[in-house]
């Protein structure tokens, strides 16, 4: 199922695009979309009966803002140089383990809404992701198995990032990556099962039409289910968190001087292959 939540922020209601790509209302079977529908077998049952029966209500999706698929975000644990090609790109040694930092929830927007470049910021980066939400809880995981058994579904993320913040101003990397609207998500919540295959999804990004990173999920140091085991075994993921895996090659960091960094009013349009496509214009903060 491709689930998603659509209306003014703050007022989102949950819906699903059907297979004909029809945009239906949820909102009469399901309050939202979280973890707590995630980990409750019953009220997804509920939701997939409906999808099949052909009956939600249609919803006019002309000029409907779709907000992030996911209400009421645990934590997002983030994986750093989780690419071959990346850490490649940006002159970094493959690391022997996941590189894990964090992301405030309340960095996620929508996935075409307007994204802020920080005040004092010049080096403010794109990074196309793989976002893997979790919808059963994940504690000490033993296996790959048991690990791709807690996924509830993937989605595009965008981690924004701002790399003077991120790397010259001393401390961990969270000074730039938690600036306000840093995390875009979405455009929709697609189902575990219907993802065959989490490593063979391609990713792009362009900024201002020009075709930036193009990678495959392929390249990935630590996979989907290895990360989901790895992290486990320092924390407890719960419904309703979010792990972004890391970025491809591509990104302003790795180019040559003077690197390509985003000002206001460029534009970056971002997609992974079944996943969905985003938008997002740049303004000052």
């Amino acid at each position: 199922m491709k689930l998603l939540r659509v209306g003014t922020a703050g007022s989102e209601r949950p819906a699903l695009l059907d297979a004909e790509g029809i945009l239906r209302d949820l909102s009469g079977v399901v309050p939202d979309i979280d973890g707590a529908l995630l980990a409750d077998d019953a009220a997804l049952g509920r939701v997939r009966a409906a999808a099949g029966s052909g009956e939600l209500p249609v919803l006019d999706a002309d000029g409907l803002r779709v907000g992030p698929p996911l209400a009421r975000i645990g934590k997002i644990v983030c994986i750093g140089l989780n690419y071959h090609d990346h850490a490649r790109e940006t002159g970094a040694e493959p690391p022997a383990e996941p590189v894990i930092f964090f992301k405030a929830a309340d960095t996620v927007v929508g996935p075409d809404d307007t994204v802020l470049v920080p005040r004092g910021s010049v080096k403010t980066d794109w990074e196309v992701e793989l976002a893997v939400v979790i919808g059963r809880t994940a504690r000490y995981l033993e296996s790959h198995e048991e690990a791709l058994a807690r996924v509830a579904g993937y989605a595009v993320a965008h981690d924004v990032s701002e790399r003077e913040f991120q790397i010259e101003r001393g401390g961990t990397w969270d000074k730039g990556k938690n600036c306000e609207t840093f995390n875009p998500l979405g455009p929709w919540l697609v189902t575990a099962d219907e993802v065959s295959d989490p490593q063979d999804l391609s990713l792009k990004l362009w900024v201002n039409g020009e075709l930036k990173q193009d990678g495959t999920t392929a390249e990935q140091i630590f996979s989907v289910a290895e990360v989901v085991r790895y992290v486990s075994q320092f924390m407890t993921l719960y419904p309703g968190d979010v792990i972004n895996t890391g970025t491809p090659a591509g990104v302003a960091l790795g180019q040559p001087e003077p690197k390509p960094y985003l000002r206001a009013g460029d534009v970056v349009e971002l997609e992974i292959g079944g996943l969905g496509r985003q938008r997002q214009e740049f303004k000052p903060a």
